[in-house]
């Protein structure tokens, strides 16, 4: 029910960019939190606990998930719906809620390298839920950082299955990414040009956004900024990027109840890995906003901050300055 793509390109630019698909209102607003918060997944008298050593902003979902994110590090991640999701057990290893699992990587990892390396030793076991609308919880993570460096992690038969390399630039939903790939190099030997799938699925999703990220200017194209003081590639780039997240998303009204995989894209979110500021882009709202990271305060002892998105609030431009003070949201209990 999402899309992510990762696109790089001349002067060191990286950008993640996802939307998010689901069937009813997440009541989604923008959350500051500071390092040295201590953090416990609840619901479990073996739950994986720890102390947020990056402060990172992120866009919750029903204010008791965080669904996509970034940290002062540049670190990103997307937490998105794959219906084959198997996360295993229940043993003797201690749980961690999904609805915490973007947060654990955002609070601990400063690189893709670093998350791989200590999420591949399958230490902890994956809890899940059922959301509001009655939906399980079965999602898989994509991860990014500054060098494009780039991983996805899902959950296959209780086993957790990393791809990690800068290859693995999209990610939708169904099937699992083994498959997708497999898709994708099938309409890649057809060309975007001559033909492509135009569904709304999440297969013919993640080929028509390869396409676009592929065919994307990956360096100035000087028919469009050429000679305009102040602007520089990353315009370009951030502008061409919302254009192509935005060309595959999913009209609000739209939504199937026997499909998981088909809902409306509710919002987006674009993350400026090199310069640290993230966007965010309302299906309901006719403004784009953004925070530079750079502006808030992440030392230890600092509050979390919320920025009010929900109910119909509209937020423009920068908006470092407009996060209050907030008690931080409590997350889904898992299952089990």
């Amino acid at each position: 029910m999402c899309t992510r793509m990762l696109f790089t390109g001349e002067q060191n630019t990286v950008i993640t960019a996802r939307s998010m698909d689901w069937n009813e209102d997440l009541l989604s607003d923008l959350w500051a939190f500071p390092r040295g918060l201590q953090r416990t997944s609840p619901g479990s008298e073996k739950s994986v606990s720890w102390v947020s050593k990056y402060g990172s902003v992120i866009t919750s979902a029903y204010n008791a998930a965080s669904a996509d994110g970034m940290n002062e590090k540049g670190l990103n991640v997307c937490l998105l719906y794959l219906a084959e999701s198997q996360y295993g057990g229940p043993d003797d290893r201690p749980v961690l809620s999904i609805a915490m699992w973007p947060q654990y990587v955002l609070d601990n990892f400063g690189s893709v390298a670093h998350a791989v390396a200590s999420l591949q030793k399958d230490s902890f076991r994956i809890g899940p839920f059922t959301t509001p609308n009655g939906r399980p919880a079965s999602m898989h993570l994509a991860v990014a950082d500054p060098t494009g460096d780039s991983a996805i992690i899902e959950y296959v038969d209780g086993e957790v299955v990393i791809h990690h390399g800068r290859q693995y630039q999209v990610m939708t939903n169904s099937p699992v990414f083994d498959q997708q790939l497999a898709l994708n190099a099938y309409w890649r030997r057809i060309g975007g040009m001559t033909f492509m799938p135009g569904t709304i699925s999440a297969a013919d999703r993640f080929v028509r956004v390869s396409f676009f990220n592929d065919a994307l200017p990956k360096s100035v194209d000087k028919n469009y900024i050429n000679g305009v003081p102040g602007k520089s590639f990353a315009h370009q780039a951030l502008a061409s990027t919302l254009g192509a997240i935005r060309a595959v998303g999913v009209p609000l009204g739209i939504a199937s109840p026997t499909e998981p995989n088909i809902s409306s894209t509710i919002w987006r979110t674009l993350s400026d890995h090199k310069n640290g500021v993230y966007y965010f882009d309302s299906a309901l709202s006719p403004c784009v906003c953004w925070v530079d990271l750079k502006k808030l305060d992440f030392q230890t002892g600092q509050p979390p901050k919320k920025l009010a998105l929900a109910n119909g609030v509209i937020q423009s431009g920068e908006t470092s300055e407009k996060f209050v003070k907030a008690q931080p949201f409590e997350f889904f209990m898992p299952a089990n």
